[in-house]
Order: structure tokens, then sequence, then C-alpha cells
């Protein structure tokens, strides 16, 4: 009986697949991420410092890379935080309140994942270039958005606004609304109850968010190369830096500075991969959505 017993309660495989099967799918996926990925990161690094460590941080002496460097960081300190209070407050209106246009407001906010960052891009151009909708008026009275510092903002600002708020909206949905209404239960007032139910609750799907936001603003491509007329030492951001200088054949010295995007992107892994092992089950619920 006791062993009977002890057979009952052994564990049942979750899968059929044979010891072959499943070494050759796990071979298959890391030649996979082999080839995709780690091989990428090697050959970056290598193209790099192909001439050399002195070479290299030569490179980033250059006034031409120090301003793309610098236009890059200031252009992800501006997007960043109005993507993260955009995010917050889409979120909390989302998930606590029922109110009209709320399913158009959740389309919207899905909307750059479906459209091109070049025709993005192209719309920005079209609104506030000089030939464009607004162009004549922004000229008139000295105003520069396109081929300037504020197109730039904007067209990374359009391309990374739902990092945020997709990863908040189901997270908020899922918690639900029991705690604050304890808190305004106590006598908090609402903004009382954000502070000390609300953000606590999401700091992590949060930073979640803003790890991600940050990354695609500092890489962003697309949106950036259209609304920036490639001004070198002006409007040239890190990824437009290294096209320029691959297409001068200046190879040594582009790859240098993908170099800095790659360390971005591998930072940026690091860190999601802490937020995950420390939030892991609210991130799978937003994961869902």
């Amino acid at each position: 009986m006791l062993e009977a017993g002890r057979a009952s309660a052994a564990p049942v495989p979750i899968t059929t697949e044979s010891r072959l099967a499943r070494g050759t799918l796990i071979a298959l996926a890391i030649l996979v991420l082999t080839i995709f990925l780690i091989l990428p990161v090697l050959v970056v690094f290598s193209e790099a410092l192909g001439k050399g460590l002195s070479f290299y941080l030569a490179t980033f002496r250059e006034p031409d890379a120090q301003a793309a460097i610098r236009l890059t960081v200031i252009v992800a300190a501006i997007a960043v935080p109005l993507n993260t209070l955009f995010g917050i407050t889409a979120s909390w209106a989302i998930a606590k309140f029922e109110f009209p246009g709320k399913s158009l407001l959740i389309t919207l906010i899905d909307l750059p994942f479906s459209i091109s960052p070049v025709i993005s891009g192209l719309i920005y151009v079209l609104l506030f270039g000089a030939q464009g909708y607004f162009g004549p008026w922004l000229i008139a009275h000295g105003i520069r958005i396109i081929f300037a510092l504020p197109g730039i903002v904007l067209a990374t600002v359009f391309v990374t606004f739902p990092f945020v708020a997709r990863e908040l909206i189901p997270l908020m949905q899922e918690q639900g609304n029991a705690d604050e209404e304890a808190a305004l239960t106590l006598g908090a007032n609402g903004f009382q109850a954000f502070l000390t139910t609300t953000l606590p609750n999401i700091a992590w799907g949060l930073l979640y968010g803003i790890l991600l936001c940050n990354a695609r603003a500092m890489g962003e491509f697309g949106a950036v190369s259209v609304v920036s007329g490639h001004i070198s030492g002006l409007t040239n951001t890190i990824p437009l830096q290294v096209e320029l200088l691959y297409n001068d054949y200046n190879f040594t010295a582009a790859f240098a500075m993908a170099s800095l995007l790659t360390l971005l992107a591998l930072v940026t892994l690091a860190a999601k991969t802490l937020v995950e092992m420390r939030y892991g089950d609210s991130l799978a619920v937003s994961s869902r959505y």
C-alpha cells in the first residue's frame, strides 16, 4: 500500500518527447542564439578594438562623436521622463476608471507599434517642416523643430511612449482597486493613496518599462533619421553617427560607436533580468497582454 502511494505521488512528465528530441531542440536554440546574438556582439567589439584600445578611445574624443553622445543622452533624458509621466497617468486612468473613449485611448497607445518609425518621422516633417502645415508660421516666429532638437525629441517620444504604459496597464488591472479603497477609507486623498499604495505596488513594473523605453530611445534610428537632417555635430545621435562613419568607410570608428549601443543593450538586458527575477509574477501578468 505504501509503495503504491509513493508510485502515485511520482511526478508526471509534462512532455513526451524523447531525450534525443529535447537535446536537438536545445542545441538548435543555442545555435540560433549564437548566430543571431552572440556572434554579432563579438563581431562588434572585435571590429571596434581592431586597431587597438588607443584608437578605440580616441574615437570618443572626436567632437562629432561627443556631440552625438551628448545629443543622445539629452533626447533620452527628455523623452523617458515624459513617457514615464504619460505611462503612469494613462495606466491609472485606464485601469482604475471607466470613461467614454477608453478603448480608443488603448488603441492609440499601441499605435506606434503598428506604424513604421520612418512614417512617423515623415508625419512630423509634413506637419512642422518648411513646407509643412505649420511650417510657415513656425519660420515666421523663428521656431525650428525639424532638423533640430525639438523634432528629434518629438520623434523619439512618439516611438517610445507605449513602453511604460503597456507594462503598467495590465499590472494595475490585475491588482484591482482594493488597496486604494482601503487607503481612502483610512482618510487619504487620491494623491496620497497613489503615493502610498499604487506607486509601491507598480514600482518594479514601472522600472521595467523605463528600462525598455530608455533602450529604445537611445537606439532609435528610423524616425530620428527623417527629422534630424543628418547634420554632423549638431543633429546626429549615436545610431546616425554610426551610419555616417560607416558610409565614410571609417569602419573601426563606426563599430566603436556601435559598441556603446551594444553595451547599453547588455546593461539593459542585465537590468531587465534582475527586475524579472525580483518581480517575475507581476511582469508575467504584463507579458500576457
